[in-house]
């Protein structure tokens, strides 16, 4: 059988995954309204095996670059998970301080796709921070549907002090210039949302199809850069009233709609990834960072 790719695929098998992916679908569920796909060829073990993460093949860094400082610290939280375990990276050969980035997973703790993108940013002349929120937990467990399981387990409130705190940790390193800002992606742009509002001294924001705030959103102080998916029906819902309370309350926001592309374009590591649209997004993303931490 000839190798599959993402223009093979149905959309409606893309709005199945994400219901899965989203806690909307039981595995099981999932699995049966597969079926209904596997037709010309296609069997459900090889829709299921092209639409899970992999990530051997898909990173964009390495941990063992020579340019770069990346390890694993713990910080403490002290009103959400207690200890948190975080990747911390930054350039290793900088002069003076740099701009501080917290980057925030998905739902399913710190995998290596957010670990990739966190040394990314780093490479680009960053501190960055990504923590993992299922620390309390014993962290990520080194595959996805684990993951999900896992953080559901955990109250969103805490997870965001858990965040929260990892910004506080950045903005006081001894290698930070004090500028902190945020990048999240699902979960994580959610998060990201969620310290705009909470974090009075937060520098910059950029949630990725990320979950809008309801309230307070007055409070909100950091310049904001919303990266949305033009198929992602469910988070894009919420955005109409997000952006009149924004346009009300006179803050300081862009907003990027990338045509034609699902939920998780930015992600390497499934087929949801859109290369086009995920390297504008990012180049967008580091501007804006240039731009307000630096």
């Amino acid at each position: 059988m000839k190798k599959l790719k993402k223009e093979d695929i149905k959309q409606e098998v893309f709005d199945l995954y994400d219901a899965y992916a989203h806690n909307r679908l039981s595995r099981r569920d999932f699995v049966e309204k597969l079926g209904l796909y596997a037709v010309g060829g296609l069997t459900v073990g090889s829709l299921m095996s092209f639409l899970m993460p992999d990530y051997i093949n898909t990173q964009l860094t390495s941990a063992q670059d020579p340019e770069l400082d990346s390890k694993f610290i713990t910080y403490n939280s002290e009103k959400g998970g207690g200890e948190i375990k975080g990747l911390l990276s930054k350039p290793s050969n900088f002069e003076g301080k740099l701009g501080g980035i917290v980057v925030v997973h998905e739902n399913r703790g710190l995998n290596p796709y957010v670990e990739d993108t966190a040394r990314r940013a780093a490479l680009q002349g960053f501190i960055t921070l990504a923590p993992d929120a299922l620390s309390p937990l014993g962290g990520y467990p080194g595959n996805d549907d684990e993951g999900r399981t896992m953080q559901r387990q955990r109250d969103r409130m805490e997870m965001l002090e858990d965040f929260i705190a990892a910004f506080e940790y950045l903005k006081n390193h001894e290698d930070c210039n004090g500028k902190v800002g945020v990048v999240g992606f699902c979960f994580g742009g959610w998060i990201s949302n969620m310290m705009a509002v909470k974090v009075p001294d937060l520098a910059a924001a950029v949630p990725f199809y990320g979950g809008q705030p309801k309230e307070d959103i007055d409070k909100i102080n950091a310049p904001l850069m919303l990266q949305f998916a033009g198929l992602d029906e469910r988070v894009n819902a919420g955005w109409p009233a997000y952006e009149e309370a924004l346009k009300a309350n006179g803050k300081e926001y862009e907003a990027f709609m990338y045509p034609d592309v699902n939920h998780g374009f930015h992600n390497t590591s499934t087929p949801r990834y859109d290369e086009a649209a995920a390297e504008l997004a990012w180049g967008r993303t580091m501007e804006f960072f240039e731009k307000h931490l630096k």
